[in-house]
């Protein structure tokens, strides 16, 4: 496909556009995060342009995110502000992503239960909006998360600042209030920096600012090695890359939404990987696909990886050369503007639902919300998944026995060669049960499996396990499939397998389940089944 000059303009409206937006969000995501507003500034161009040229889609726009600020917070705070630990964790996250790309477990990462992830996203919003009240009242950030801001309130409450308070109150009202059509042209976000910025110069020069921001090219940063640290960094990395890998496809879904492009999700991780290593090594924060910028790239025009490019490019140019504009910037101004990102960030529409939200979904949500907040991202991304996985279990267990058919066989209609023939059995006697596994059953139904049809199985002379619509059977499942053939054996009754084929009977046959069914004792159809059944009956008479 040529590249023409109409879409490069496209792609540098595109990318000048996101760049807009980009600035004060990498601004405020890098002071959010402990490492300083330069570090999200290098966040935005080296995650953005290395994501952007090696990753796996055409529109979108990547660099510091309000989960990832909220989870490098966590590990720098957890390093006691050891620059060259929590730099360290984001170079093996890094090296995680592209390892999750290279063994194409891209396409997986985006099976993470919807309310996991509304609750992890809530909880960083609620992250968000704790810990930016206290610049919002002129106090510094809180270092220690939102429990750490809380317990510094009340000294915060006693010593406003009000020029700080008007400033973050008036860069909220121009967040939540900028007309919407203008938001193509001019997003709020930049118009409440600008805004508040001259009124911190002009006015109300008594708020808090961000000082000296350092401008230039990158310093190389080479954390030391040992195992211990690796050891250490192991778990908050996996979690950084799983966060970063979770918020990059999922914003790559919401382009090819706008777009009708398909973006490939294993390398879109290889990239943003990729990026964030180099990050690492540069001081900056980690980034992954950053929705609103993305959607502004889009609404601009941006279609190619040229966009992203320039809107890295146009950052750098910013950072070498206008670090002597940004250091007047107050804190409560970049506060207000990541207040509104927080308040966005919740999942209210999730929580307007609850009432017709399957309650254990809605359980998950707020058990994962609540570790997030008041605990740790990483505790709230493994509990949420447990949960998660547990309520989902329950539900398959449902289905899968639903799927399960039980039937007594009458004699009279099953076993009679003909109507005269039926006058030789009881109406009422039954000696052939059928218990037929329709579907797929798992670990989640296999408890209960022994349970349902295991007194059926004892009350037959013969009974019949039919696999003819059998999809899948796992190694849990397999084994009570086994259970259920000693039960029946160690009653006398006696076992008829019929339709095993496929990934049923490998399954099967690899747990050695079947070792006690005579190899006469397997049929492929009902009738022949129906002809085995009156051979073992006879045997016993």
């Amino acid at each position: 496909m040529k590249y023409s000059l109409t879409g490069f303009r496209d792609d540098l409206f595109g990318g000048l556009t996101a760049a807009v937006v980009t600035l004060p969000l990498a601004l405020a995501f890098g002071v959010a995060s402990g490492l300083g507003a330069i570090a999200g500034l290098y966040g935005a161009i080296i995650v953005g342009f290395f994501a952007a040229l090696f990753g796996g889609t055409n529109t979108q726009i990547s660099g510091p995110t309000a989960p990832l600020a909220v989870a490098i917070s966590v590990v720098f705070i957890t390093a006691d502000g050891d620059l060259e630990k929590a730099l360290f964790v984001v170079i093996l996250a890094g090296i995680f992503q592209i390892l999750i790309g290279l063994l194409r477990l891209g396409s997986f990462v985006a099976y993470t239960p919807y309310p996991v992830i509304a609750g992890f996203t809530t909880g960083v919003g609620g992250i968000i909006l704790f810990v930016n009240t206290l610049p919002l009242l002129g106090a510094p950030h809180a270092l220690g998360g939102p429990l750490s801001a809380l317990r510094q309130w009340p000294s915060a409450l006693t010593d406003i600042n009000l020029s700080a308070l008007i400033l973050g109150g008036s860069a909220i009202g121009i967040s939540a209030l900028w007309p919407k059509r203008l938001h193509t042209f001019l997003p709020a976000s930049i118009v409440a920096l600008l805004v508040g910025t001259v009124l911190g110069v002009t006015v109300f020069t008594d708020a808090p600012v961000i000082g000296e921001v350092p401008t230039g090219l990158f310093d190389i940063v080479l954390p030391s090695f040992s195992f211990g640290l690796l050891a250490d960094s192991a778990l908050p990395a996996l979690t950084i890359a799983l966060i970063a890998s979770i918020n990059s496809l999922l914003t790559a879904l919401v382009g090819d939404s706008m777009t009708g492009d398909d973006h490939k999700p294993n390398q879109e991780l290889i990239g943003a990987g990729l990026g964030n290593v180099l990050a690492g090594f540069f001081g900056a924060i980690p980034g992954a696909g950053a929705t609103t910028c993305t959607v502004a790239n889009i609404r601009a025009g941006g279609r190619s990886k040229m966009a992203g490019v320039v809107c890295a490019s146009v950052i750098l140019i910013l950072v070498l050369g206008a670090g002597r504009y940004v250091d007047r910037i107050p804190h409560a101004v970049l506060a207000g503007v990541l207040a509104k990102v927080g308040f966005d960030i919740v999942d209210w529409r999730f929580f307007a639902r609850f009432r017709i939200i399957q309650r254990e979904h809605f359980i998950v949500m707020i058990i994962t919300t609540g570790l997030a907040v008041f605990v740790d991202l990483v505790t709230a991304v493994g509990i949420g998944l447990i949960a998660a996985a547990l309520t989902s279990a329950r539900q398959f267990e449902k289905l899968e026995l639903d799927s399960i058919v039980s039937v007594p066989l009458l004699d009279t209609s099953f076993l009679s060669l003909d109507d005269d023939d039926g006058d030789d059995f009881d109406m009422f006697s039954a000696q052939v049960g059928l218990v037929a596994l329709r579907g797929t059953f798992t670990v989640a139904s296999a408890k209960q499996m022994t349970t349902t049809i295991g007194l059926d199985i004892r009350e037959h002379e013969v009974v019949i396990l039919d696999f003819s619509d059998t999809v899948y059977l796992d190694q849990s499942a397999s084994l009570v499939v086994g259970r259920l053939i000693d039960t029946a054996l160690a009653e006398n009754t006696e076992c008829i397998v019929m339709g095993l084929d496929g990934t049923p009977k490998t399954n099967l046959e690899s747990m050695n389940v079947l070792r006690r069914v005579d190899e006469d004792h397997f049929a492929d159809s009902l009738d022949e089944a129906r002809e085995l059944a009156r051979q073992l009956i006879n045997r016993k008479k």
